[in-house]
């Protein structure tokens, strides 16, 4: 599969048109990751954002004194990493192949440049950003208030 057709099934990358896709993938690399393979650490300065190609990846917390909990598995065609692209903060939380696995990565820089170049694509991307991160956060304040429940049991 090319890499334009990939973006086009990717809903990151709905909408765009072909020469917004070719920006983007001129600014892509490809890296493979053997099973168990920390892609990157929470605690971590973010300098890329991250496509699954192939296989999976898992995102994961350190909990003190219970170890790491994985908070998903992300399948071919999802992305992770995208906060490092708009924040300054350190990674929020582990990625870790859960298979072997080819990741494309994005390099913030490359990104930043890209978004000053191209306002148009800049707008496109980060409102998918921002409905992405809304996303998450609905599905994590649902986490949340499942375990105030569970924990109002004991």
């Amino acid at each position: 599969m090319e890499i334009a057709e990939l973006f086009r099934s990717i809903y990151l990358f709905k909408g765009l048109s072909n020469e917004e896709l070719a920006l983007i993938s001129a600014i892509t690399a490809e890296k493979d990751f053997t099973k168990e393979e920390v892609v990157f650490k929470e605690g971590e300065a973010g300098d890329a954002f991250y496509l699954v190609l192939e296989g999976q990846i898992r995102i994961s917390k350190y909990v003190i004194g219970a170890g790491e909990e994985a908070l998903a598995i992300l399948d071919k065609g999802s992305y992770f990493g995208e906060m490092a692209l708009i924040d300054e903060f350190p990674r929020s939380a582990s990625a870790i192949a859960h298979t072997d696995c080819r990741l494309l990565l994005m390099d913030k820089a490359d990104f930043s440049q890209l978004l000053s170049n191209h306002k148009e694509l800049a707008y496109k991307l980060l409102w998918v950003f921002c409905q992405t991160l809304s996303q998450r956060l609905r599905e994590t304040n649902e986490k949340i208030t499942s375990l105030f429940a569970i924990a109002k049991g004991f």
